[in-house]
């Protein structure tokens, strides 16, 4: 073989190697032999071990808090209150802004890139759960009782009082700005915020083996032993308090909203507080159960369930409902978003003046700092049920799939709704977000076992929602551990579950008012933990072994084509010289 041929023999060698690194994340997944699942030992595997001072000083925290609650809820919500609408949202409403778009960009950028190939955990590892059951515990643990409340409420609340100099209130113009606003609130933004969070703590947990906690994450930023240190820790008991109060906030709405819909079925006047804690008990020994059977045999059930049950309800409304103008808002408000997002996107107070900012407070400003309040609990769980994904099939999956769901989700309850406010019936002024629900299948067939269907949907999102939120406050307070303590989760969920009973028996609304806003306020400083991750998880990848193995490859193919050019260029100056001599 002559020189020629063995270094043409070399280079395709080497080619192919690269196209086969490459490639290799892509023969992961269905279809495979078992055999081919190599997970990592990971820190999180091991057994539970409870971090005394994370889990000690969050629960003395709530604990106060809950006093707090309870022997002056007034102070509670005035103090709330006034931090988050004079201070938050007028002087850091910009940052909430700027921050939700920079997710999407960061996000999509990853996902699109060389690093969508690398795999959250071994090169050969399987995905741990079925797709169809990924998406499913995703969307419910995500927002679905968020959907219940607001799928019908917030289109027709932006048609009866559309976002400040867009459209005359009820127009045509309003109906494309109601369904564009709030598909900019449920769709890509929240899902991308939840995404960069889940990916930083999935890739970290499977792919380099630390422990599943938030804090682990800025390892290649601050260094392992600050991680756990004092900083470390207190990233984290920031995340297991958001996260307890958060979630305690949204059981406490689910209670209402049954309580509400036994009302509007004429089974009680009107839900009582005995009422309210009794449905919150009675929900809470139910996730509770769910939460100790294991991820696998408990959110997936339930959420699998609740699946079916939305499906049948939203395709009930489509076919009893306007069908055809339903049908029209799909393409439409497509459009309407990507129309409006950059307008949507750049919304502030300088550009409405103090309407503006009003509205911005109440809704935008508010949704984004609201999403950003449950990414511990989200991101931590999406990451969890992740595991032997890519990074492109974990963004594209997180963002894309709930985002399509809530738009066909908004374009049936809230076309049905539009089109009963704009007949006449005031679905807007019904009053509650979650009696605008009623209101609207008052005016369909079979209210009473449809209402019903809702509430059991409701208390089914309560549970699994509930549920996650339990075992990712355990895996927070115990090092990190997929397997949290059965004896530690369960301490969290009858925390929970406590804290939304206990405001609502003693303070009413207005100290699960004043929670609410506590837990943005509290949720604030993950604005800079969030980009912290960012910086964090792209420090990380760059240094990860697939990319390097990739870099070396490319790095050898460039030096034999430069050796190769630079031989063939030698040998033509050779043979010119020897012509020439000729």
């Amino acid at each position: 073989m002559s020189s020629q041929d063995g270094k043409q023999a070399e280079e395709e060698a080497v080619a192919e190697s690269a196209t086969d690194l490459a490639n290799a994340p892509d023969t992961t997944g269905p279809g495979h032999p078992p055999d081919e699942h190599v997970p990592l030992d990971l820190a999180a595997d091991r057994p539970a071990e409870t971090d005394r001072t994370v889990f000690g000083v969050a629960a003395i925290l709530a604990l106060a808090i809950i006093v707090w609650g309870v022997l002056a809820p007034d102070s509670l919500a005035s103090v709330s209150s006034t931090l988050l609408n004079d201070a938050v949202i007028p002087y850091g409403g910009w940052a909430f802004v700027l921050t939700a778009s920079g997710f999407v960009l960061f996000a999509v950028c990853l996902a699109i890139s060389r690093y969508g190939r690398i795999p959250l955990g071994g090169d050969k590892e399987l995905p741990e759960f079925r797709t169809s059951s990924w998406i499913a515990m995703m969307f419910s643990a995500g927002m679905g009782i968020g959907l219940m409340f607001f799928g019908v409420y917030e289109p027709v609340s932006h048609l009866a009082s559309p976002p400040p100099g867009t459209a005359a209130p009820n127009s045509d113009e309003a109906v494309h700005t109601a369904m564009a606003t709030t598909l900019f609130h449920w769709t890509v933004h929240p899902w991308a915020i939840y995404a960069v969070v889940g990916l930083a703590i999935a890739y970290s947990t499977f792919r380099k083996g630390r422990s599943q906690l938030i804090s682990s994450v800025f390892a290649p930023l601050i260094g392992k032993r600050r991680t756990e240190g004092p900083l470390g820790k207190a990233i984290d008991i920031m995340a297991i308090f958001a996260t307890l109060f958060g979630s305690a906030a949204s059981l406490g709405l689910g209670a209402l909203q049954v309580g509400g819909g036994m009302g509007a079925v004429g089974w009680i006047d009107s839900p009582g507080r005995g009422l309210l804690v009794a449905i919150i008990a009675i929900l809470t020994i139910a996730f509770i159960a769910s939460a100790v059977s294991g991820v696998a045999k408990g959110i997936q059930w339930l959420s699998n369930i609740n699946m079916v049950l939305a499906a049948v309800l939203a395709v009930f409304v489509l076919v009893v409902g306007p069908t055809v103008l339903i049908l029209n808002i799909v393409p439409g408000a497509i459009g309407d978003y990507f129309r409006e997002l950059a307008e949507m996107s750049g919304r502030t107070g300088m550009t409405g003046g103090d309407e503006m900012q009003t509205w911005l407070g109440g809704w935008t400003v508010f949704y984004w700092a609201w999403w950003i309040s449950w990414t511990p609990f989200v991101g931590m769980f999406i990451a969890r049920i992740s595991r032997g994904r890519t990074i492109r099939q974990f963004i594209f999956g997180v963002i894309a799939i709930p985002s399509v769901v809530s738009l066909i989700w908004f374009a049936i309850f809230g076309g049905a709704a539009i089109s009963r406010q704009r007949a006449g019936t005031d679905i807007a002024g019904a009053g509650s977000a979650e009696s605008a629900t009623f209101k609207l299948l008052e005016t369909l067939p079979w209210f009473v076992p449809i209402a019903i269907l809702v509430m059991l949907l409701v208390s089914i999102f309560f549970v699994s929602g509930a549920d996650a939120a339990s075992v990712v406050m355990g895996t927070l307070s115990q090092r990190g551990s997929v397997h949290p303590s059965k004896s530690v989760v369960i301490f969290w969920g009858v925390l929970m579950g406590a804290v939304a009973a206990v405001m609502l028996l003693v303070g009413g609304d207005k100290a699960l008012t004043g929670l609410q806003n506590l837990t943005i306020l509290i949720a604030v400083p993950f604005v800079f933990v969030m980009v912290g991750l960012c910086v964090s998880v792209w420090k990380d990848l760059r240094n990860d072994p697939l990319m390097k193995q990739e870099d070396a490859m490319m790095l050898s193919l460039k030096e034999l084509h430069e050796e190769r050019t630079n031989g063939h260029g030698r040998r033509r100056t050779i043979l010119g010289r020897s012509k020439h001599r000729t």
